[in-house]
């Protein structure tokens, strides 16, 4: 199961890991592009959560897979669930 894998050794090493890697580079939300507070207390709003791009629901096979993972807020993580994230539309070319 997916969610096992993730909790295990494995997948907390990762995480760790994805967490030293982000707050380093002090990456944003990559689905509200605001700043995470990478010193809060887990589990609160503004905290850091990896978001799995793919969601390990969907694809268990890519639970740990260092790729499928992007910065998230706790918070936007979790309105998110396992549904595919809204891609942005893009730079307008030139005014009509």
């Amino acid at each position: 199961m997916a969610s096992d894998r993730w909790s295990h050794t494995a997948g907390q090493k990762l995480r760790a890991q994805y967490l030293r890697h982000c707050k380093d580079n002090d990456l944003p939300c990559w689905l509200c592009g605001q700043p995470i507070d990478y010193n809060g207390r887990a589990n609160s709003r503004d905290s850091f959560e990896p978001d799995h791009f793919y969601p390990r629901s969907n694809h268990p096979e890519l639970a740990l897979d260092w790729d499928n993972l992007r910065p998230s807020h706790c918070s936007c993580n979790r309105s998110r669930g396992n549904r595919d994230a809204a891609l942005p539309l893009g730079r307008r070319s030139a005014a009509w």
